[in-house]
């Protein structure tokens, strides 16, 4: 699993560049705040109910959550279901919050 920082990501999203954005959040933490990304929390990807995404296999995913540890769980265990190119934003909304005020 790859990480880029809240900052390269929004450098891509500013950029016009395509990203997959999955956001493994709760919803209500989805609908507070959010930057686009596919919603599909944490617990369905524990229970691998992932077909939301099945068309990302081979796509470069970008997953992120409120801080980068359930996010990191999710590349994890996305990768042992055959997605190929995961990156962990790492700091998850928190950071990105911060970072562009």
């Amino acid at each position: 699993m790859q990480t880029i920082t809240v900052e390269e990501l929004k450098s891509k999203i500013d950029a016009g560049e395509p990203v997959n954005l999955v956001d493994v959040r709760e919803p209500h933490e989805h609908a507070e705040f959010n930057i686009g990304g596919i919603l599909l929390p944490l617990g369905k990807v524990q229970t691998m109910q992932v077909e939301d995404i099945d068309d990302l296999k081979d796509e470069t995913v970008y997953v992120y959550c409120r801080s980068g540890n359930r996010s990191g769980q999710a590349c994890l265990i996305l990768e042992t279901l055959g997605y190929k190119n995961l990156v962990n934003v790492a700091g998850g909304m928190l950071a990105w919050q911060e970072k562009n005020k």
